[in-house]
């Protein structure tokens, strides 16, 4: 029973770290700033669900998909980095309120960006994907198992509510305290690109280097 409380406070702290409910909800609320309260906890609830299925899916058989696909950690960090600089210039430049359109087709740019870049990578990025794989393989029982996606759950139930809870923040900063927002929060996001991109690079770059030498 200590073993089984031990691993899930560790798995459960690690994902918590990883994902920063605190670090994604200025990102959504930005992101998500001409949208009704219905619409943002519906494209949150999607965000997180879409976060789940990736995690719990990586964890159960990520390393077979990673081997099947040929793809690497360290090329996931370099893709996520590029995302993340795309979606950073586009908020520096205030330029990110995507959903700006015609009501027919808000439902769609709310499922859009609700999965990518939301769900994938904001909240699933390669960290927390990372730690999920790491974490089921040093799951030996069932019961660890079992208690590695609940402690996603809860840590993912922990990022919605953030995100949900966050919207009044929206309301009492106003146009230009979001548009200022914005601007910072994008800033923030291009240098987490640039740490994204780099720690995907250097194990490609020595991997490349070892092979030439």
């Amino acid at each position: 029973m200590n073993d089984m409380l031990t691993f899930g406070l560790y798995a459960f702290t690690g994902f918590l770290a990883l994902i920063n409910p605190l670090g994604v909800t200025p990102v959504f609320l930005t992101m998500t700033s001409d949208l009704t309260q219905k619409q943002r906890v519906k494209t949150a609830f999607t965000a997180v669900l879409t976060a789940f299925i990736t995690l719990t899916i990586f964890a159960f058989a990520g390393q077979l998909l990673f081997k099947f696909f040929g793809i690497s950690v360290a090329a996931f960090r370099v893709a996520g980095g590029i995302i993340f600089f795309m979606m950073g210039f586009d908020m520096l430049n205030a330029r990110v309120s995507r959903l700006k359109y015609d009501s027919a087709d808000v439902e769609k740019e709310m499922n859009d960006i609700a999965v990518t870049p939301l769900g994938i990578p904001m909240i699933a990025g390669p960290g927390s994907i990372t730690n999920a794989i790491v974490l089921m393989d040093d799951a030996h029982t069932i019961s660890h198992k079992i208690i590695l996606p609940v402690a996603i759950l809860v840590v993912l139930l922990a990022t919605f509510f953030a995100m949900v809870a966050g919207s009044s923040v929206t309301r009492f900063l106003g146009e230009t305290g979001n548009r200022i927002m914005l601007k910072l929060m994008g800033l923030i996001m291009m240098v987490i690109a640039v740490e994204f991109f780099f720690a995907g690079l250097k194990p490609i770059l020595q991997g490349i280097f070892q092979i030439a030498s």
